[in-house]
């Protein structure tokens, strides 16, 4: 429960190409303003000062991103050619990630995808959320997967909780947080998504647990360690458990057998899909745009 500090930056991996981080909740990535001395980009200057690369506008080539509250695995290109392998596995859909999270409630399916498409929120007061599609003010919606399995029940400060691992399959703004909010969930300690009623939790329980990048001739596979535990969170309080990480990443990683017995239940706003949508013009701009910014072109 520390908070952030210059000094306190772990890291889970460094090659001669990459470095992967466990980001710390509650802390930018990088920022442009100022006043923000403590950003991933600051500890890694800090920490790994010849490392850095003057030919970029942070010193550093984030691979992807994650939300200011949420922790996890976090990786970083440390030169121009890596930067650019990984960029074509997250333009080709074949970078796997896992989230852990507690989410209000209970979850009464054991297993499920959710199928909402999600856009900008244009509504007065809340054009920096995101929304499903139907919502009022939701502008834009784009096609979004998520896979939930949970994992335990439990309380967290005596209110019903649940213990999830959620697998992005599109990567939408804050897709996981908006998903869960749909189906009723939201996660723990997510002030925005809960309209500003969940602010009693230290933090919001949202962490990227798994990131594999499957690079040649090395994948790059970190797990970032489970903070969702009760050593370590004394309000956390498990009670029954459906089935546990080891075996719910086993499934994950996989090879998909196709359709059958057994597949999970949808979840959808609006439509129902089978496989992950094609890449929108909007995202290959963005893809466009971090070429640019990492300086390959």
């Amino acid at each position: 429960m520390e908070p952030a500090s210059l000094e306190n930056l772990r890291v889970l991996y460094h090659s001669p190409d990459f470095i992967v981080v466990n980001k710390h909740w509650d802390i930018r990535i990088d920022s442009k303003m100022w006043y923000e001395k403590q950003t991933v980009q600051s500890q890694l200057r800090h920490r790994f000062p010849e490392l850095a690369d003057p030919g970029t506008y942070y010193g550093f080539r984030f691979c992807h991103q994650l939300d200011f509250s949420t922790s996890g695995a976090l990786c970083v290109a440390l030169n121009k050619a890596a930067a650019g392998k990984a960029y074509r596995c997250f333009k080709e859909r074949l970078v796997t990630k896992a989230y852990l999270a507690l989410v209000r409630g209970l979850v009464d399916c054991g297993r499920m995808t959710l199928d909402f498409s999600i856009g900008k929120n244009t509504s007065e007061g809340k054009t920096h959320m995101m929304c499903i599609a139907g919502a009022e003010g939701c502008e834009n919606p784009k096609p979004c997967q998520t896979e939930l399995q949970v994992l335990e029940y439990g309380s967290y400060s005596g209110d019903p909780v649940t213990k999830v691992l959620l697998q992005p399959l599109t990567g939408r703004t804050h897709q996981l947080r908006v998903h869960c909010s749909a189906i009723g969930h939201p996660i723990v300690g997510d002030f925005t998504y809960s309209l500003r009623t969940d602010s009693a939790p230290y933090r919001m329980m949202l962490h990227a647990y798994l990131l594999r990048i499957p690079l040649d001739p090395e994948p790059v596979e970190v797990t970032a360690p489970d903070p969702f535990l009760p050593s370590l969170d004394p309000h956390w309080a498990p009670q029954s458990q459906l089935c546990t990480l080891e075996a719910a990443l086993l499934g994950l990683l996989q090879p998909a057998v196709g359709e059958g017995e057994g597949q999970s239940p949808r979840h959808s706003g609006i439509e129902k899909r089978k496989s992950p949508p094609v890449e929108t013009e909007e995202q290959i701009a963005q893809c466009q745009q971090w070429l640019c910014e990492w300086g390959m072109d």
